[in-house]
């Protein structure tokens, strides 16, 4: 990968984001970490050192998103990748903009963070944009219209959890399509179960049972550094990887016309 190239990566400050960030520094890119908490960013900040800067994002929080986007457009630089990376689970509530809060962050604040910045890749390509779904979309069928605009409902998280990872491969696919010609190609995947802190608001019993079988971080970025980086993933678009490889969806993940409607959702949404 030549050097020169601009990458924003969020949730960059902990986990496979980390290690995403830090790798493609190591790779020429000059990398923004767009996290919530300064503090919590700068040892990466200090790793990779001048080329790396923070950015303030909460994605809970459409305020946030536009402020985040802003500021980076504000540098006139180019952006060739972008890496939808944070993510929560077991998380609970309504986020400030009105969504169930895994739905919120993990689809509705990438949704419009890439949406501000989709002009720029466009401008930018050959550029990519990726995002890190899960193995864990496979347990939802739909997308509850209703259930997505109120608060968590169930004792776990888990099935709202799955919807939201339903929502970024549909997201992916449909982005993929929609930039057919364009140079900029689209990637969902699956990290594998990774140990990092996404799983921190699991009850304790779903959180030890689920430690058992968790890899490492830096086995979690390969996917996202092979969809973001690899010659061979730069002739494809708007599918889902696992293992640095393609893979087929489950059947909901692969029904267009719900992508279709996601994505119109998601702008009615945000207008």
């Amino acid at each position: 990968m030549p050097s020169g190239r601009v990458a924003l990566v969020t949730g960059a400050n902990t986990g496979i984001g980390r290690v995403t960030a830090l790798e493609l520094a190591r790779s020429g890119f000059r990398v923004f970490l767009a996290c919530r908490s300064r503090e919590r960013t700068k040892p990466v900040l200090d790793a990779i050192g001048a080329a790396a800067e923070w950015l303030p994002l909460e994605l809970s929080d459409f305020g946030s998103v536009r402020q985040c986007a802003q500021m980076f457009l504000e540098r006139d630089l180019p952006l060739h990748l972008l890496v939808n990376n944070a993510g929560v689970a077991g998380a609970r509530g309504l986020t400030p903009s009105g969504f169930e809060w895994m739905f919120g962050v993990n689809h509705m604040g990438h949704f419009l963070l890439t949406q501000l910045l989709l002009e720029r890749i466009r401008r930018s390509a050959p550029a990519r944009v990726v995002t890190v779904a899960s193995k864990a979309h496979t347990h939802a069928d739909a997308i509850d219209w209703d259930a997505v605009r109120r608060p968590t409902a169930s004792l776990t998280g888990v099935p709202e959890y799955c919807a939201s990872k339903l929502a970024n491969v549909l997201f992916s696919a449909e982005l993929g399509r929609r930039l057919v010609g364009s140079g900029v190609r689209a990637y969902s995947l699956h990290p594998g179960v990774v140990d990092s802190d996404i799983w921190r608001r699991l009850p304790w019993p779903l959180r030890q049972l689920n430690r058992l079988r968790l890899i490492s971080n830096e086995e979690g970025a390969r996917t996202t550094l092979y969809c973001a980086t690899s010659e061979p993933a730069g002739r494809e678009t708007g599918l889902y990887y696992s293992e640095s490889r393609p893979v087929a969806p489950n059947a909901a993940g692969r029904n267009t016309a719900l992508a279709a409607e996601l994505w119109e959702r998601s702008e009615a949404a945000l207008a």
